[in-house]
């Protein structure tokens, strides 16, 4: 007899006259599946993701940004215009504001992509449903958590915002597509 999550037994059923590697082959598929599906992996993986590339996004952000002033480059000087800066204090400024900006983003991305991922998965294995609903929910959720330090009135906006902005995406994403050379089993 074979239970859920567990290796299947050798003597009989589907692994008789299998390989063992073939055996273990599917144990790994097994278990790499099912640590998908778990919540805490699927938040770990969207922390992660939105970690990287919140730091990316905030990385070409900060070098696209024409309003960093260049009077801090110097410490302890009065502001100076930007000619008057050594190059090397104007480079080793400029570093530094990128990396503050490419960090700060890659923790705001991160916790929302955890928060989102984590309260999605939280609620679609309450329903037991994969539907547009379960994103919606997740939105809300996760709008609503952002803003609690800024009071209720903020908390519905952002529960309204991050819920309208997540069915505009997951709309999008469930479309039928009609292109053949996208699917190609159709």
């Amino acid at each position: 007899m074979s239970f859920p999550g567990m290796p299947p037994q050798m003597g009989g059923g589907a692994s008789a006259g299998m390989d063992p590697q073939k055996i273990q082959e599917q144990q790994m598929i097994k278990l790499m599946q099912s640590g998908m599906e778990s919540c805490p992996v699927k938040m770990a993986l969207a922390g992660g993701m939105g970690f990287g590339l919140g730091g990316l996004f905030g990385l070409f952000m900060a070098s696209m940004r024409y309003d960093t002033p260049m009077s801090s480059a110097i410490p302890g000087s009065a502001a100076a215009e930007i000619e008057k800066i050594p190059m090397r204090q104007q480079i080793k400024a400029g570093f530094k504001d990128m990396g503050k900006s490419s960090w700060s983003s890659a923790k705001n991305f991160g916790y929302i992509g955890g928060v989102y991922s984590g309260s999605e998965c939280v609620i679609e294995g309450f329903r037991g449903k994969n539907d547009l609903a379960n994103g919606v929910a997740a939105g809300c959720f996760t709008g609503g958590f952002l803003a609690k330090s800024a009071g209720p009135q903020a908390m519905a906006i952002g529960c309204a915002g991050f819920a309208a902005f997540s069915a505009a995406i997951d709309a999008y994403m469930r479309m039928e597509s009609n292109d053949v050379a996208a699917d190609p089993i159709i």
